[in-house]
């Protein structure tokens, strides 16, 4: 089992959750984030006052997969979330030693 954390644009966030559902992702979690990556952030104006915005919105994404699902979840996420621009994103995959349905007490990929 492997767990995928993607860091997207917020605006492509309703774009990756439709991708995943058609490939049959049933559950996902998602945070809103800030964060910054090569584009370090950037200034703006404000009643005449220039300021710099360090921390981007950033919409980060957990989705718990059987590790057959990997490929096909990752290439979903880059289809659906890449616009070309400077701040796209990053996707994690971690290893899952154990899950645990809390409800029925299933485990492993039974409880996904």
């Amino acid at each position: 089992m492997k767990l995928v954390t993607a860091i997207i644009k917020p605006f492509r966030l309703d774009d990756v959750r439709n991708a995943l559902s058609e490939i049959g992702i049933q559950g996902m979690t998602v945070t809103e984030v800030k964060g910054f990556g090569r584009q370090r952030g950037h200034t703006e104006l404000y009643r005449g006052a220039e300021y710099v915005v360090d921390f981007l919105p950033k919409a980060k994404i957990e989705v718990a997969i059987p590790d057959d699902f990997l490929e096909r979840t990752i290439e979903t996420i880059i289809d659906a979330a890449k616009t070309g621009k400077v701040g796209d994103g990053k996707i994690f995959v971690t290893d899952l030693a154990q899950v645990w349905r809390i409800r029925t007490g299933e485990t492993g990929d039974g409880a996904l």
